[in-house]
């Protein structure tokens, strides 16, 4: 009989457990297996990037990093992320633009509401001025 794959969530449980009762280096093994099953799981490559830098892999940290960002082009937190863990690598050119990356993120993020508010607004208003012209010729009758 063929093993069923854990689903991404649960493996990811099991990996944070891992890193929790002082298993570092399983729970690192086990994300980057769960990553060979799961490639565009962007919190598995986030949590990588954590467990890499309380190991103390630099390198590791920053590709983890740039792998979930690269996944998660449009969510804030994720850069936001990476320019705090690029700082305790040492890496403040990187840390600087990951912020950038963040605040552009966020703002984007606020001009789509702000678009699909505008969207909103402007359906309703067609829709009263319909509903009123529709009102006015049943008045006309």
């Amino acid at each position: 009989m063929s093993e069923q794959i854990k689903s991404k969530e649960e493996w990811y449980d099991e990996c944070v457990a891992l890193q929790q009762e002082g298993e570092l280096p399983q729970a690192i093994a086990e994300l980057k297996k769960l990553l060979e099953v799961y490639p565009d799981y962007a919190l598995g490559y986030l949590a990588l990037a954590v467990f890499s830098q309380e190991k103390g892999d630099d390198q590791g940290t920053l590709e983890a990093m740039e792998k979930a960002c690269a996944l998660e082009q449009e969510d804030p937190f994720y850069f936001t992320a990476f320019s705090s863990l690029a700082i305790k690598c040492g890496n403040r050119e990187l840390a600087e633009e990951a912020l950038m990356k963040a605040q552009e993120a966020r703002f984007e993020l606020q001009l789509r509401k702000m678009n699909e508010l505008r969207k909103e607004e402007l359906k309703a208003r067609e829709k009263e001025s319909s509903e009123s012209e529709n009102g006015a010729e049943s008045a006309d009758e």
